[in-house]
């Protein structure tokens, strides 16, 4: 398939480079829709393949285009929102959103674009997504939510935020682990103490049995037996 002179390999290869000009070209009415529906081999389109090398101008001509398109889902789920929040792009999680993106849709995993936000530490895109309607403990397919991915992950200014947006820290997932349990699993103190404070309970059960205390390596228990009772005491 050739479109103004050019293959779908080439356009492919503009989306990913930032090569802007083979997209301005393109203005009738059918060729736009052609390119729309053009995917790779991972069934990724060309606004995927924008959106998450983060380029502006091409998401916003091809969303323009298509609104749908701010939709569309690769062979694992993936929207370009998605995308975009996972690789730290927030002005193209702006144009985006401004499109029409669903903040709530799901990939084959059961995550949102939110999920992705909060593990990988993206604070603004994070707050930009909580702005647009993105709901706070929305779990993934094995029960995860967004602050129990943060916790794990260990980012305290994430986690931070969706506590004051709401977010329900004594949420459990699958096996029936509070984003508390998973802090301390992983090693991470300051997102441990920072749980605690906003009331995380820490005698909760896991589905194995096992409270915080149970899961906590020797080096953190302590710390969190006292930090505990401070919060009682407090």
């Amino acid at each position: 398939m050739e479109i103004d002179g050019l293959g779908s390999e080439e356009l492919f290869r503009a989306a990913e480079a930032g090569d802007a000009d083979p997209f301005r070209r393109i203005d009738q009415d059918h060729e736009l829709a052609r390119i729309l529906a053009l995917r790779n081999e991972d069934e990724r389109s060309l606004i995927h393949v924008a959106a998450g090398s983060g380029h502006v101008e091409i998401v916003r001509i091809l969303a323009a285009a298509g609104p749908g398109s701010v939709d569309a889902s690769d062979e694992e789920g993936w929207t370009p929102l998605q995308s975009a929040a996972s690789s730290g792009h927030a002005k193209v999680v702006e144009v985006l959103l401004q499109a029409g993106a669903d903040v709530q849709k799901q990939n084959n995993g059961g995550r949102t674009a939110l999920h992705y936000a909060a593990s990988k530490n993206r604070v603004e895109i994070a707050r930009a997504l909580i702005l647009a309607g993105a709901k706070i403990d929305k779990k993934d397919k094995v029960g995860c939510t967004p602050l129990h991915r943060a916790a794990s992950a260990g980012h305290a200014s994430v986690c931070e935020l969706l506590l004051e947006e709401g977010a329900n820290v004594d949420v459990t997932d699958g096996q029936g682990q509070t984003p508390l349990m998973q802090a301390t699993i992983c090693g991470h103190d300051q997102v441990a103490f920072l749980l605690l404070r906003n009331g995380a309970d820490i005698d909760i059960e896991d589905k194995e049995g096992f409270t915080v205390l149970g899961r906590a390596p020797d080096t953190l228990r302590a710390a969190l037996v006292d930090a505990a009772k401070a919060m009682l005491e407090g």
